[in-house]
């Protein structure tokens, strides 16, 4: 992997890494680059992914920033090596199809969580459908969330969902401070499942829908499931493998 494509936040610290980086091994246009090497933190490398969503090439990321769960170390000395001794973990995306209040459709895909949440101060009320069977007639919450494996140590694992291997093919559907059913804490779902999110009362309590960071406001429908035609693969360390840091975080204190 010789031709690297070296990308950064806007950060001072990703961006003076960025230069040093760029002096020493070149810096490739993104079309051209057999791998992307991007500065920042998890928010740009989620980015990052999503702009490399559908092509053959992998993403190494190096940590400039504050929590760095999908980035290995920065390192300026031997960043060829690390890449040609890096190990790759593919991720498939969500599909999210979200029909609004007017009628208008928006699709987008999340590599780590769909997410439904109220807009103004009164709860949210939504139907949940798992492969066409009503599995919760009305869910009254601030919100409800759907991750893949490697976003349920993101916002699932702060709304108390789950964390789920990558090898375990589930999907955490988690709420967001329920209030009724007040005791239900989610489902764990096969990665095959479709899910449908129906916004209940929708002009009295309005809902959002967000896939990683694009939104839509005034849902009324929200369709979820898995796209196993696209992908994307992300680089680590040997010792540092995505799912080693799954398995590590649910020993976390």
């Amino acid at each position: 992997m010789t031709k690297i494509a070296i990308v950064a936040s806007s950060s001072p610290t990703a961006q003076q890494g960025m230069a040093r980086l760029t002096a020493r091994y070149g810096n490739v246009p993104l079309a051209e680059a057999q791998v992307v090497v991007a500065l920042g933190g998890d928010g740009f490398m989620l980015e990052t992914m999503h702009s490399v969503l559908g092509r053959p090439t992998p993403v190494y990321g190096m940590n400039c920033g504050s929590v760095g769960f999908l980035m290995n170390g920065f390192e300026e000395e031997g960043l060829v090596e690390r890449l040609a001794a890096s190990q790759g973990a593919v991720l498939h995306p969500l599909r999210m199809h979200a029909v609004t209040q007017t009628g208008s459709v928006e699709e987008a895909l999340a590599l780590n969580e769909v997410s439904l949440l109220r807009q103004l101060r009164q709860t949210a009320k939504i139907r949940v459908s798992v492969d066409g069977r009503v599995r919760l007639p009305e869910l009254m919450c601030d919100g409800i969330l759907i991750s893949t494996p490697a976003g349920s140590t993101a916002y699932n694992l702060s709304a108390h969902g789950p964390i789920v291997p990558l090898s375990a093919n589930l999907l955490p559907l988690t709420p967001i401070s329920a209030f009724r059913p007040r005791r239900w804490r989610g489902a764990l779902l096969p990665s095959s499942a479709d899910v449908l999110f129906e916004v209940l009362e929708g002009e009295k309590r309005p809902v959002a829908a967000v896939a990683d960071s694009f939104e839509v406001r005034r849902v009324v429908s929200v369709a979820v499931s898995e796209e196993r035609s696209i992908a994307v693969t992300v680089l680590f360390d040997p010792d540092h493998g995505l799912s080693e840091r799954i398995l590590a975080e649910q020993f976390a204190a």
